[in-house]
């Protein structure tokens, strides 16, 4: 979640001087300067063919308001029956009700009925197990079975809280090129992928086709302040434009658009594009990389079912045989405790024990942790042979 550190002085300095000029006002016929110039810059960062930006005050709501669109983007234009979302199996995407809907069933949302609109479900675009021919062929016979679907959407390059799946770009690639080809609105999730988490600006970035919404929050930020938005093109927006009111987009949220953390906002943008942090996260890619080539023979290599990683982002999932992987596997509390006796809150997802370290990390910081998944392994391999 937080992506430059904790309490840096920049970010406080610029909430401390917004909090001398105005801490709140609702932001529904009013504007403030700091929100525009947020939209501004995030407009001047995102992927191409993004025009428009809506606040929110966290990912979920803003994958909320980012379904929203979608649904009423067809409502509007008289096509009421469109209300089907596809999503990707092991997806998560937040713990509102939109947001659990078009999230894979699992213990976090099962208690719940999950009404309102239905949603088929694909296999994600992982590198090595589909090709990009058979994505095209399973969206194409998706859009052919079902006239109703509303809005695909994904996490790009990486899908978080289900396990750290990472995908082959040029299989996103196919499947966001198939549904743009059948005429559905692509929804991208960079809630926790946005702000170079992977490597680029945002995970959107590795693929020529660009989302026609995009949801991003925690990084916005730099994890210090509840803000988010839901960019949009500029196609989505003209539909609610209108001189018919009833077509208006009907959300808000009191602390929408809240002018300290549009102050966080504009001081983390501004220090996320400096070259010490850009030379960060190019350091900190590398040595996932380098880190990954030198584990192929390391000591401990073989407790390891897959080790994979993105940008700043490392992924290494346990093998554990005879339980499927996931947040439930019994190994979680036994790899939590292990790290934090070495001083190290890995906060794991189940078997898959994960780095996304904030970008002010230092080398032997990350080497720590390096080192920690190597003892993991020869510890859980040690166990296994007793």
């Amino acid at each position: 979640m937080n992506t430059l550190g904790h309490c840096r002085s920049e970010i406080v300095d610029a909430v401390h001087a917004q909090f001398q000029q105005m801490d709140q006002v609702i932001f529904a016929g009013a504007t403030h300067r700091p929100g525009q110039l947020v939209a501004k810059e995030l407009l001047r960062i995102a992927p191409e063919g993004l025009h428009k930006v809506f606040f929110s005050d966290n990912g979920s709501t803003a994958v909320e308001v980012g379904l929203k669109m979608a649904l009423q983007f067809w409502f509007n234009q008289g096509c009421a029956h469109k209300k089907r979302f596809v999503a990707l199996r092991h997806s998560y995407h937040g713990d509102t009700f939109g947001a659990m809907s078009v999230s894979e069933p699992s213990p976090f949302n099962s208690p719940f009925p999950l009404a309102g609109f239905p949603v088929s479900y694909l296999d994600p675009p992982v590198a090595g197990r589909v090709t990009p021919e058979s994505v095209c062929e399973q969206v194409t016979a998706l859009c052919s079975q079902y006239d109703d679907i509303a809005g695909f959407i994904y996490e790009p390059m990486v899908q978080g809280a289900g396990g750290m799946h990472m995908q082959n770009p040029v299989a996103l690639e196919k499947m966001l090129e198939t549904f743009r080809s059948h005429g559905v609105l692509c929804i991208a999730d960079e809630v926790m992928t946005g702000f170079g988490r992977t490597g680029k600006m945002f995970a959107s970035m590795y693929t020529s086709v660009q989302p026609d919404i995009m949801c991003v929050a925690k990084g916005l930020s730099g994890g210090t302040f509840p803000i988010a938005a839901t960019l949009a093109s500029e196609k989505i927006y003209e539909v609610f434009h209108h001189e018919d009111r009833q077509k208006a987009f009907f959300h808000g949220h009191s602390f929408t658009g809240n002018p300290l953390g549009c102050a966080a906002a504009l001081a983390s943008m501004k220090l996320l594009q400096s070259s010490e942090t850009l030379a960060s996260i190019e350091m900190i890619s590398s040595m996932n990389q380098r880190f990954l080539e030198g584990f192929r023979d390391a000591p401990g290599r073989e407790a390891f079912k897959d080790v994979r990683a993105c940008g700043t982002i490392l992924a290494c999932e346990v093998d554990t045989v005879n339980q499927p992987s996931g947040y439930f596997n019994h190994l979680r509390d036994e790899i939590e405790s292990f790290f934090l006796d070495r001083l190290i809150f890995a906060r794991p997802l189940g078997n898959v024990v994960y780095l996304l370290p904030p970008y002010c990390s230092e080398q032997g910081q990350i080497y720590a942790f390096y080192d920690s998944v190597v003892a993991l392994g020869e510890s859980l391999l040690r166990k296994k042979s007793v």
